[in-house]
C-alpha cells in the first residue's frame, strides 16, 4: 500500500507545481534520477509505465526511496486499466495518473484512497472525474489546449484543479502562461529528465535543473 496518504499526496502536488515524470529500464539509473530531484528539493515524480516489465523497475525504485527518500511521493502514469492500477496500488504508488479518463481506474483508485489523476480534455470529462472523486484532473496534450484552456474552465469552475503535462517547459514564459493561468501544477518529462541527461548520466545538472525549475514555480505562485 501507498506509503502516503490521500490527502498528504494531494498537498505535496499543490504545494510543489512541478512534476518530473520519466521512464528508464535500468532501475540504478532511475535511483540516480531520484536521488538528483530529492537533492533539489523535489518530493514528487511520476514514473511512467511504458516499458516491458516496468512494474518491476518500479518496484525497485519504490523501495528504494522508502528507505533512502522516505518523503519522496512516487506515483505511476500510463495507466490504461483497472488490473494495471491495482497492480501498482500493490506496490506502493502513491498516485496514479492516466493519458484520458478511465472509470474503471478511478473506481480502484478510490477503494484504496490513492488519488488518480485523469486526462480530460472537455468540460464534460472534467466533471465525470470529479463525480468519480478525482481531486486533479490532467489536460493532455497541453500543447494541443494551451493556458487559455484553464483560464476558460475555471472561470465557471473555480474549484477545478488541473495539472497540464505535454507542451510544458522549463522556461519562465511558458510557466508563467499555465501558472497565471490557474493550473495546480504541470508535468515536466523529456523537458526536464531528457534522454541526454539519461544518456550522459549528468545527475548534478539535473539536480540544478530541477531546483530552478521548483524556484521558478514557486516565485510564479507567491
Amino acid at each position: 500500500m501507498s506509503l502516503h496518504s490521500r490527502l498528504h499526496t494531494l498537498s505535496v502536488i499543490h504545494e510543489q507545481g512541478i512534476m518530473p515524470l520519466f521512464y528508464h529500464k535500468d532501475a540504478e539509473l532511475g535511483k540516480e534520477v531520484l536521488r538528483a530531484c530529492y537533492a533539489a528539493g523535489g518530493r514528487l515524480l511520476e514514473f511512467t509505465n511504458r516499458g516491458d516489465f516496468a512494474h518491476e523497475v518500479f518496484r525497485e525504485l519504490n523501495v528504494f526511496a522508502r528507505k533512502e527518500l522516505p518523503d519522496m511521493v512516487l506515483g505511476v502514469g500510463s495507466i490504461n486499466d483497472a488490473a494495471t492500477a491495482a497492480l501498482y496500488l500493490q506496490l506502493g504508488a502513491s498516485f496514479i495518473v492516466s493519458a484520458s479518463l478511465r472509470e474503471d481506474v478511478a473506481l480502484v483508485c478510490n477503494r484504496r484512497k490513492v488519488p488518480y489523476l485523469p486526462g480530460c480534455a472537455t468540460l464534460t470529462e472534467i466533471g465525470r472525474a470529479e463525480e468519480l472523486g478525482c481531486e486533479i484532473v490532467k489536460l493532455f496534450p497541453g500543447s494541443v489546449y494551451g493556458p487559455e484552456f484553464i483560464k476558460s474552465v475555471r472561470g465557471p469552475q473555480p474549484w477545478t484543479s488541473i495539472m497540464p503535462t505535454g507542451g510544458v517547459t522549463t522556461e519562465l514564459d511558458n510557466l508563467k502562461g499555465w501558472f497565471s493561468a490557474g493550473a495546480v501544477c504541470v508535468g515536466l518529462g523529456s523537458q526536464l529528465i531528457g534522454n541526454s541527461v539519461l544518456s550522459d548520466r549528468d545527475f548534478s545538472g539535473l539536480t540544478d535543473s530541477v531546483r530552478d525549475a521548483l524556484k521558478i514555480a514557486k516565485d510564479l505562485r507567491s
